[in-house]
Protein backbone atom coordinates (compact mmCIF):
# COMPACT_ATOMS: atom_id res chain seq x y z
CA UNK A 1 0.00 0.00 0.00
CA UNK A 2 1.50 3.22 -0.79
CA UNK A 3 1.47 6.78 0.81
CA UNK A 4 -0.17 8.54 -2.09
CA UNK A 5 -2.91 6.18 -2.13
CA UNK A 6 -3.51 6.49 1.91
CA UNK A 7 -3.42 10.13 0.78
CA UNK A 8 -5.89 9.92 -1.60
CA UNK A 9 -8.15 7.73 1.02
CA UNK A 10 -7.83 4.91 -1.45
CA UNK A 11 -7.83 1.66 -0.37
CA UNK A 12 -5.42 -1.50 -0.63
CA UNK A 13 -5.38 -4.94 -0.35
CA UNK A 14 -3.88 -6.33 2.27
CA UNK A 15 -2.57 -10.22 2.94
CA UNK A 16 -4.86 -11.83 5.40
CA UNK A 17 -2.81 -14.54 6.80
CA UNK A 18 -0.97 -11.01 8.47
CA UNK A 19 -4.31 -10.00 9.79
CA UNK A 20 -5.35 -13.49 11.16
CA UNK A 21 -4.76 -13.02 14.65
CA UNK A 22 -6.72 -9.42 14.86
CA UNK A 23 -9.77 -10.95 13.13
CA UNK A 24 -9.60 -13.88 15.01
CA UNK A 25 -11.04 -11.48 18.44
CA UNK A 26 -14.14 -10.53 16.31
CA UNK A 27 -14.80 -13.51 14.49
CA UNK A 28 -17.24 -16.37 14.78
CA UNK A 29 -15.70 -19.74 15.34
CA UNK A 30 -15.68 -21.45 12.04
CA UNK A 31 -15.76 -18.12 10.12
CA UNK A 32 -12.87 -17.50 7.73
CA UNK A 33 -11.21 -14.57 6.52
CA UNK A 34 -11.71 -14.28 2.34
CA UNK A 35 -9.92 -10.95 1.56
CA UNK A 36 -8.91 -7.86 3.28
CA UNK A 37 -8.36 -4.31 2.71
CA UNK A 38 -6.64 -1.61 4.30
CA UNK A 39 -6.75 2.62 4.89
CA UNK A 40 -4.22 4.01 6.87
CA UNK A 41 -5.19 1.63 10.32
CA UNK A 42 -9.12 1.19 8.98
CA UNK A 43 -9.86 -2.36 7.50
CA UNK A 44 -12.54 -3.80 5.45
CA UNK A 45 -12.69 -7.21 6.08
CA UNK A 46 -14.77 -9.68 3.90
CA UNK A 47 -14.84 -12.80 5.29
CA UNK A 48 -17.19 -16.31 4.33
CA UNK A 49 -20.11 -15.18 6.60
CA UNK A 50 -20.32 -11.05 6.21
CA UNK A 51 -18.05 -7.47 5.57
CA UNK A 52 -16.83 -6.42 8.91
CA UNK A 53 -15.39 -2.44 8.92
CA UNK A 54 -12.66 -1.63 11.23
CA UNK A 55 -12.70 1.83 12.21
CA UNK A 56 -9.79 3.12 14.47
CA UNK A 57 -10.46 5.91 16.02
CA UNK A 58 -8.60 8.59 17.95
CA UNK A 59 -4.79 9.16 18.08
CA UNK A 60 -3.61 6.40 19.72
CA UNK A 61 -5.88 3.94 17.37
CA UNK A 62 -6.77 2.15 20.74
CA UNK A 63 -10.73 2.86 20.13
CA UNK A 64 -12.13 0.78 17.74
CA UNK A 65 -15.44 0.36 16.30
CA UNK A 66 -16.22 -3.01 14.59
CA UNK A 67 -19.37 -2.70 11.88
CA UNK A 68 -20.94 -6.32 11.03
CA UNK A 69 -22.77 -6.46 7.50
CA UNK A 70 -23.74 -9.52 7.38
CA UNK A 71 -23.95 -10.32 3.52
CA UNK A 72 -27.94 -11.36 3.75
CA UNK A 73 -28.43 -7.70 4.77
CA UNK A 74 -26.95 -6.39 1.30
CA UNK A 75 -29.26 -5.82 -1.24
CA UNK A 76 -27.40 -4.61 -4.58
CA UNK A 77 -23.70 -3.46 -4.71
CA UNK A 78 -21.92 -2.50 -7.88
CA UNK A 79 -18.11 -1.69 -8.56
CA UNK A 80 -16.52 1.36 -10.74
CA UNK A 81 -12.89 0.35 -11.87
CA UNK A 82 -9.94 2.78 -12.49
CA UNK A 83 -9.91 4.50 -15.45
CA UNK A 84 -7.48 6.44 -17.40
CA UNK A 85 -8.07 9.77 -15.87
CA UNK A 86 -9.55 8.43 -12.55
CA UNK A 87 -6.95 6.97 -10.80
CA UNK A 88 -9.41 4.99 -7.98
CA UNK A 89 -11.90 2.59 -7.85
CA UNK A 90 -15.43 2.86 -5.98
CA UNK A 91 -17.18 0.26 -4.64
CA UNK A 92 -20.84 0.98 -3.01
CA UNK A 93 -22.91 -1.54 -0.75
CA UNK A 94 -26.77 -1.13 -0.17
CA UNK A 95 -27.99 -2.18 3.65
CA UNK A 96 -31.89 -2.98 3.84
CA UNK A 97 -33.03 -0.09 6.14
CA UNK A 98 -30.92 2.47 4.63
CA UNK A 99 -31.14 4.79 1.30
CA UNK A 100 -27.60 5.94 1.09
CA UNK A 101 -25.00 3.58 -0.16
CA UNK A 102 -21.94 3.09 1.92
CA UNK A 103 -19.27 4.25 0.03
CA UNK A 104 -15.49 2.80 -0.13
CA UNK A 105 -12.64 4.46 -2.30
CA UNK A 106 -10.20 1.47 -3.53
CA UNK A 107 -6.55 2.86 -5.12
CA UNK A 108 -5.91 2.04 -8.54
CA UNK A 109 -3.48 -0.78 -8.35
CA UNK A 110 -6.54 -2.79 -6.24
CA UNK A 111 -8.15 -5.68 -7.69
CA UNK A 112 -11.66 -4.15 -7.41
CA UNK A 113 -13.01 -6.41 -9.55
CA UNK A 114 -12.09 -9.36 -7.23
CA UNK A 115 -14.03 -7.52 -4.35
CA UNK A 116 -17.35 -7.98 -6.12
CA UNK A 117 -16.72 -11.31 -7.02
CA UNK A 118 -16.49 -11.91 -2.76
CA UNK A 119 -19.25 -10.06 -2.77
CA UNK A 120 -21.35 -11.78 -5.53
CA UNK A 121 -19.91 -15.09 -3.56
CA UNK A 122 -21.97 -14.79 -0.83
CA UNK A 123 -24.66 -11.90 -1.08
CA UNK A 124 -26.21 -14.17 -4.03
CA UNK A 125 -26.36 -17.28 -2.83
Amino acid sequence: MGLFDNLLGNASEVDVSKLQEEAAAVMAPHERLEKAFKIFRDLYLFTDKRLLLVDKQGVTGSKVEYMSLPYRSITRFCIETAGTFDADSELKIWISGSPEPLVKQFGKGSNIVEVQKVLATYVLK
